[in-house]
Formats: structure tokens, C-alpha cells, sequence
């Protein structure tokens, strides 16, 4: 039996998720509401932090095996937004190799999304530099080491 404070709160909810659906695709709805690949990384090859200009944070953890991605993850504390491009983003790169990889855009997580309103474009740009932040430390942390990273 549900109470009078859990009716109260799906309906809310379900007001929301309502009101989105006038400005976001409905794959960046999904993404923000049931996120993939959230989540640490429990020692990644790669880490990348950034936070952008809207002061939300992302983490991009990067698992690599034979020069590709063989996992990846995210955490953000942004909005809907950057959670939904924080998903799309660990999903594009999946199985794709680093060179592969640090060619994603935010152009490209834009597309991916169905489209974002301009005010959160931002958000893809975050991913992306979160991404590139990842692999640049990938990249470096490689140097010198026998290691084939580029595939």
C-alpha cells in the first residue's frame, strides 16, 4: 500500500519527466533517468576530471586492453544533462580504439543524444573534455613504457 508521501513524490516525478520531454530527446530522458556505465572505474588505466564552467564535475574511468577500450564509466554531479552525455559518451567509445577514441566530439555526443537544446551543449563539451582529459593522462602515463596503445 503506498503512502499519501509516495503518491505525492511519483507524481512529481512523472510531472517532470513530462515537462522534459518538451525540450530533451527522449535517449537523453532515458539516460538521465536510468544512466549507463555510472560508476567508478576501480583502477582504470585512465582518469580524467573536469569541471565545467557551469561548475558541474565530471569523471570519465577508462579500462584499456590491446589499445582499445575494453570499459568505461562516468560520475558527474551536474544536471540531467551532463549525466545523459556523460552515458552517451562511455558509449560511444566502447570497444573503439585510443585513436579511435580521442576523435569523439561533443558534435558527436550532440548527434548521438537526438540533439540538445543550446543551453545544454555545454554539457556535451564537458563529456568530451572529460574524455580527452582521460586519454591525454592515458597517453602520458604511457610515455616510455613498451606499450601499444594506438591501434
Amino acid at each position: 500500500m503506498s503512502s499519501d508521501f509516495d503518491q505525492v513524490m511519483e507524481e512529481m516525478q512523472a510531472a517532470i519527466i513530462e515537462d522534459a520531454r518538451k525540450t530533451y530527446s527522449e535517449k537523453v530522458i532515458q539516460r538521465w533517468i536510468n544512466p549507463r556505465q555510472l560508476g567508478e572505474i576501480r583502477d582504470p588505466q585512465a582518469y580524467g576530471k573536469v569541471t565545467g564552467p557551469c561548475g558541474d564535475t565530471m569523471h570519465v574511468f577508462l579500462k584499456v586492453s590491446g589499445g582499445r577500450v575494453t570499459e568505461a564509466r562516468f560520475m558527474t554531479d551536474g544536471c540531467a544533462s551532463t549525466i545523459a552525455c556523460g552515458s552517451i559518451i562511455t558509449e560511444l567509445i566502447k570497444k573503439k580504439t585510443i585513436s579511435e577514441a580521442v576523435k569523439v566530439s561533443a558534435a558527436d555526443v550532440i548527434e548521438a543524444s537526438a540533439g540538445l537544446p543550446a543551453s545544454s551543449v555545454h554539457c556535451a563539451v564537458l563529456a568530451a573534455q572529460t574524455l580527452q582529459e582521460a586519454i591525454s593522462n592515458l597517453l602520458f602515463s604511457q610515455k616510455g613504457k613498451d606499450t601499444k596503445i594506438h591501434s
